[in-house]
């Protein structure tokens, strides 16, 4: 297929596009359609195509993606009691924190795609003023009854009444369909010296080599676009940015649902085993033994995910 013409590139705004994998589909909730990625021959910036409209992908995220309103199982039950337990945050130092829910701080505070505030919750107690902004009506719902201001509309129209001082992309800026103009809005929002904190999967990663085509990163077609350290660098410094700390780490839980994949794999169905408790959690204690080769993975920014917290 030739994507010479297909997509002008959002870093340095030149066509000619060329393929470096085709006949993707989602292999995790089992979305139709097969996709390819192309990356531009310019700047070597990575995106899905053909990148589904707006409406469809509004359709997608409400029919496969989206949070459903599961409340009061067992299951959601032993997992909040895990997100406010020492353990989780145990966790988080050996396994690595790509949600920033270590990070203590004080000031303003807004998580883009809070879904039902698990992270606001956890902002909250690290001393900020947390706030969320989420498209789905019914999380955002729950995230308000825990007493947190929620915000529902498009980020570029977002207007609060005084700026942030910290807002988190917590694995969002992969999903947007225009990630500069979307980091020139948070740059707007705010104050001078704010930081954004950025978590995404690295397509410079070791894993994406390893794993191939079952890279669960790809994530087509709700990851429009995949970045590099370079890549991702690139776009902050266009929007004004200036970076502070940039690292990668390898969560257990990604390699164990690119393992997962391997085995899963079905076009047009959900992946029955990535939701198989038991094998999730032999995985990940499996990949936690990894922990000095993963450490120095990460070390050579061949890690599965990006951590950038850069300053406006």
């Amino acid at each position: 297929m030739n994507h010479s013409d297909a997509s002008v590139c959002p870093i340095c705004r030149q066509t000619g596009m060329e393929t470096i994998m085709s006949g993707l589909f989602d292999d995790r909730f089992g979305a139709p359609g097969f996709y390819d990625i192309v990356r531009c021959r310019h700047c070597g910036m990575e995106q899905t195509w053909p990148r589904p409209t707006e409406s469809e992908l509004k359709e997608l995220y409400e029919q496969y993606y989206n949070w459903g309103g599961e409340q009061g199982t067992i299951y959601t039950r032993v997992r909040e009691w895990l997100l406010l337990s020492p353990l989780y945050r145990l966790w988080l130092k050996v396994d690595g924190d790509l949600s920033f829910h270590l990070r203590r701080g004080a000031g303003h505070l807004l998580d883009i795609g809070c879904n039902e505030g698990r992270g606001l919750v956890l902002y909250a107690q690290n001393g900020f003023q947390a706030e969320g902004l989420e498209l789905n009506e019914n999380a955002a719902a729950v995230a308000r009854a825990k007493g947190f201001r929620v915000y529902t509309g498009a980020l570029e129209r977002l207007a609060p009444a005084e700026p942030f001082d910290v807002v988190v992309l917590s694995n969002v800026i992969e999903h947007l369909p225009d990630p500069v103009a979307a980091l020139q809005t948070v740059h707007r929002l705010l104050r001078p010296g704010g930081q954004v904190w950025i978590s995404c999967p690295n397509g410079n990663s070791l894993w994406r080599r390893v794993f191939g085509r079952r890279w669960i990163n790809y994530h087509v077609p709700f990851h429009l676009w995949h970045f590099s350290p370079d890549t991702l660098r690139e776009i902050l410094t266009r929007a004004d940015f200036r970076i502070v700390e940039i690292q990668t780490l390898t969560p257990a839980i990604w390699l164990t649902d690119s393992l997962c994949g391997i085995f899963g794999n079905r076009q047009g169905r959900p992946n029955k085993v990535m939701r198989s408790a038991p094998v999730i959690a032999g995985l990940m204690l499996a990949s936690r033994c990894l922990l000095a080769l993963l450490r120095q993975v990460n070390r050579q920014m061949k890690g599965d995910c990006l951590i950038v917290v850069a300053e406006a």
